[in-house]
């Protein structure tokens, strides 16, 4: 055990370097995945067909194809066309967009769980379309799409390992040098076990965060600061009156 503690402490730069890949892959695919979620989950409610038509295309495609296939496609296949990418913009491109397509079902579903009275409300104050959507519909449908975003966005930087496939040298990368180094499976994969557990838990909490926020905002929770005990709750948020 010593001799693999010794290992591990010497290859803990490679260990960094791995954890900014994988960050990297995670961030820039969950940011692509994110933009893509709107669009795509706003084009699904379009009343015109050839808004509506291809977004849903768009959607089902890429969530009823396998992410591997995806990414080995955009890395080996394109070049045969003239297009290549380097390998980390390939795993970028491929996390956003098979995430991206089941974003766009979060958020085609939280606007339509928004309540009707909402819509009707944004109508007679004479809103236009766009400003329904950015001041009454889209603050309230953002409270609701951060959990379901959290799991998606945990599931994104589990996804980022496969870019081992396409010579990145991520955080799985390195549990297998690590594996080859120490000749010992169970310790290597514990190790990668516990940084994947880190890295998601750090996400969760931030995501976390922005969803107190997100209903702070609403009014319907406390600030981020009165969960952090920060600030006194103040009994109102404490459910009423001592």
């Amino acid at each position: 055990m010593s001799d693999n503690l010794s290992t591990l402490l010497d290859a803990l730069p490679r260990l960094g370097e791995g954890v900014l890949v994988t960050l990297q892959l995670t961030l820039g695919g969950a940011a692509l995945a994110l933009v893509l979620a709107l669009l795509l989950g706003l084009g699904s409610r379009a009343h015109r067909l050839w808004v509506r038509g291809p977004s849903r295309v768009v959607v089902e495609f890429f969530r009823g194809t396998s992410l591997v296939v995806q990414l080995f496609w955009l890395f080996y296949v394109l070049p045969v066309f003239g297009f290549r990418m380097e390998s980390l913009a390939c795993g970028i491109l491929a996390l956003g967009l098979n995430y991206g397509a089941y974003g766009a079902e979060v958020v085609r579903g939280s606007i339509n769980a928004v309540p009707r009275g909402q819509w009707e409300a944004a109508v007679a104050l004479d809103l236009g379309p766009v400003h329904r959507l950015r001041r009454v519909i889209l603050p309230q449908a953002w409270a609701l799409m951060i959990p379901l975003l959290t799991n998606l966005l945990i599931q994104l930087l589990k996804g980022s390992a496969l870019a081992t496939y396409i010579l990145l040298h991520d955080v799985n990368y390195f549990i297998e040098q690590l594996r080859r180094g120490t000749q010992d499976t169970f310790f290597s994969y514990s190790v990668g076990l516990l940084v994947y557990f880190a890295l998601a838990y750090a996400l969760t909490l931030g995501m976390n965060a922005l969803e107190v926020r997100a209903k702070h905002r609403l009014g319907r929770g406390p600030s981020l600061r009165e969960v952090l005990r920060l600030a006194p709750v103040p009994a109102t948020a404490r459910g009423g009156a001592a």
